[in-house]
């Protein structure tokens, strides 16, 4: 997926889930713990660091809190 378009979906919302194809379960990217460059993602953890590649980004979507969020106030 496309370094810019992450950036500007997660700037946009704050917070980004992705589906990256080396894991299972979609990650939560936060704005303050999560660096997109052209190549890598890197996300800070509290007990290290995640990186993965932005091409084996596959899939990305808000992450929705509420009921307002999912238009069914």
């Amino acid at each position: 997926m496309d370094a810019q378009s992450l950036q500007s979906k997660l700037e946009a919302s704050g917070e980004l889930m992705v589906n990256v194809t080396e894991f299972d379960q979609p990650l939560e990217l936060h704005l303050h713990d999560t660096d997109i460059s052209d190549d890598v993602i890197t996300l800070e953890l509290a007990d290290g660091e995640l990186e993965f590649s932005t091409d084996e980004v596959v899939g990305a979507w808000k992450h929705y809190h509420s009921l307002a969020d999912y238009g069914l106030e």
